[in-house]
């Protein structure tokens, strides 16, 4: 028994892995997040308790309750389902819970999930890395927590190779300013690959300095950098095509 947090990857039930699959069946109760897909939950058993712990504009449970939650679940030996979008440990506060439950002494396990990191992206048809093109690429939440440090936008318009910003719709404006005036050109390609793989998918592609107007809505994942004006569907399935 205990908790499992399970990254329930992109949105498609067919991006599980086998082993977060088989949790999601057989769990007492799933303690979900708000971008978890609906198809995901669906592979619960009817008599499955499901619990909607979502953080969405205007209203969200606080992490400490989400842990205390999980903490007390797990103690009363049921098997526990912690199912987040993406991967656990990808700005998804499952270090924070992982930690908790160590605390109140409930065995946990992790199990990896597919992240918006590179899922997006592939589905959008870009490449994060390509040789000739970029050699590398930097993750960064363009979240900013209330009291939270701004990540130092000028040194990563200088690193170079591709930039993958998280969470970053509604400051995307202040975003691009802050990376043109590290010394990014304005005529940088951005791709923005929104609900990626939910069947709900769209992608707007433009410059930097048009980012700020572009008609981009949450979720989504922001791609700066040469690789962004890729496109390369190679198949009906890029995640597919982009492994091999």
């Amino acid at each position: 028994m205990g908790v499992a947090l399970v990254g329930a990857g992109p949105g498609d039930p067919d991006l599980l892995t086998v082993r977060a699959a088989r949790l999601v069946g057989d769990a007492d109760v799933i303690v979900y997040d708000a971008l978890v897909d609906g198809r995901v939950l669906e592979l619960a058993r009817p008599q499955a308790e499901l619990i909607d712990v979502g953080k969405r504009p205007g209203r969200g449970v606080p992490q400490e309750l989400i842990s205390t939650l999980l903490a007390q679940l797990g103690q009363q030996g049921k098997r526990v389902v912690r199912l987040k979008g993406g991967d656990p440990f990808v700005f998804g506060r499952g270090g924070e819970e992982a930690l908790a439950l160590a605390a109140a002494g409930v065995p946990c396990e992790v199990v990896p999930g597919l992240s918006s990191v590179l899922a997006a992206p592939a589905a959008a048809g870009v490449p994060v890395t390509h040789r000739g093109v970029a050699a590398s690429f930097t993750v960064v939440t363009g979240h900013r927590a209330h009291g939270g440090d701004e990540p130092d936008w000028a040194a990563l318009a200088r690193v170079g190779g591709t930039l993958v910003v998280l969470m970053g719709v509604a400051r995307r404006g202040h975003i691009a300013d802050e990376l043109m005036a590290g010394g990014l050109a304005p005529s940088t390609p951005v791709a923005v690959s929104m609900a990626a793989t939910t069947g709900e998918d769209r992608v707007v592609r433009c410059r930097l300095d048009e980012l700020a107007v572009a008609d981009v809505t949450s979720p989504a994942v922001i791609v700066i950098g040469a690789v962004a004006a890729l496109d390369l569907h190679l198949s009906a399935h890029p995640l597919v095509a982009l492994s091999r």
